[in-house]
């Protein structure tokens, strides 16, 4: 790992499609202590781009030829490519960032979570959407909330004509498909919020023609907490549900919309300088993925008020206004693993424990009943 006199971490990023140019490069550009430094791609219009928008960036062919460039690499390659990818840098001595999913199975992912730790080297996985402005809202009230009977969480688009590409035609070795896709960010916010599950029901279809992954999906979880979680995923929902609705036993919590941030990343914005440090107990690993407030942070992931959630209960409830959303503390909480010991932003154990429920949720959609998780996974 980089020394922490050393002016910025040189960073290599394997892959320039949609993960790679609309989320990692431009906030690996916006954090303060990175710098992207080479990135993998053969497709000559994404290397034009690169050199567009990142102009100090090398353009290389394959991923080792990143070893010699950066002081961490990241992976934003096609599925099943992170757990090779992620490999081959542990061995070469590099810590790595892996887009969600971390694997397609979860015994190939306690092996990287082990290699990972056997050579003293960072993991984490980019769930950013832990930093989105409903999800941090939602932690916020949770305790306000009693206890939280029921949560439904919804992550849908109405897709009716193909997209094509690898998630939805590539089959199931590609890892693709709305239930890895969407469902790896549902899965983890439930497993954030509420625990360790001990069932799992699902339901997934293939609804499209010329789609062999699935492209709608339900999955239910039983928590060992007492609280159940109802998870949709889809890419042919033609009619909207609310984002959340949180069900407990003194007040609810009903969200309509999704968090800003990706919209404006697609966009070409990205965080400000003074949108940084504004996480609660950076570097401390405590509530680093927490909110600090209502209207806390400056403009960026902020949402407008007619799109605020509403918090009570039948007949007297009120809006809540939606905490800023912050992707950049992603990379913020890589920073400070690797300059200042800091736990990673997203324990690789967590990402982990997402692909043994999502492994689960695939076997139980092909029998068709409810699959029941180890206490303690080996």
């Amino acid at each position: 790992m980089p020394p922490s006199d050393i002016p910025e971490i040189r960073v290599g990023l394997a892959g320039f499609g949609p993960a790679g140019s609309f989320f990692h490069a431009p906030l690996i550009a916006a954090t303060p202590g990175l710098r992207l430094a080479a990135v993998v791609t053969r497709d000559p219009g994404r290397a034009e781009r690169v050199r567009a928008e990142h102009p100090g960036a090398d353009v290389v062919p394959a991923a080792d030829d990143l070893w010699d460039r950066c002081d961490l690499v990241v992976v934003a390659t096609p599925n099943r490519t992170h757990v090779p990818l992620a490999t081959e840098a542990l061995k070469a001595g590099l810590p790595v960032v892996v887009d969600k999913p971390l694997a397609g199975a979860a015994a190939e992912a306690r092996d990287l979570v082990r290699l990972a730790r056997d050579r003293g080297l960072m993991l984490t996985v980019f769930q950013n959407r832990r930093w989105d402005g409903d999800f941090l809202t939602l932690r916020r009230l949770l305790p306000e909330l009693g206890e939280v009977h029921r949560f439904e969480s919804r992550f849908e688009r109405w897709r009716p004509v193909p997209k094509g590409g690898w998630r939805e035609s590539g089959g199931p070795e590609e890892v693709g498909g709305t239930l890895f896709d969407l469902g790896s960010h549902l899965v983890d916010q439930a497993l954030r919020l509420f625990g360790p599950v001990s069932q799992v029901y699902a339901e997934t279809d293939v609804r499209r023609a010329g789609v062999r992954n699935d492209d709608d999906a339900f999955v239910a979880l039983t928590h060992r907490s007492g609280t159940r979680s109802h998870l949709w995923m889809s890419a042919v929902a033609a009619n909207l549900g609310p984002r959340f609705r949180v069900l407990g036993s003194r007040a609810s919590y009903v969200k309509w919309g999704l968090d800003p941030q990706e919209e404006r990343l697609r966009a070409g914005e990205r965080p400000e300088a003074a949108d940084f440090g504004q996480g609660a107990g950076r570097g401390t690993g405590q509530g680093t993925d927490q909110g600090t407030g209502p209207g806390a942070g400056t403009g960026w992931g902020a949402e407008p008020s007619e799109r605020w959630g509403t918090f009570g209960v039948e007949g007297d409830a009120r809006r809540v206004p939606t905490e800023p959303g912050a992707y950049q503390r992603f990379y913020e909480g890589v920073v400070a693993c690797l300059r200042d010991g800091a736990p990673p932003p997203v324990e690789p154990d967590d990402a982990a424990a997402t692909i043994a429920v999502l492994e689960a949720a695939v076997l139980s959609a092909a029998r068709g009943q409810v699959v029941t998780l180890p206490e303690r996974e080996e």
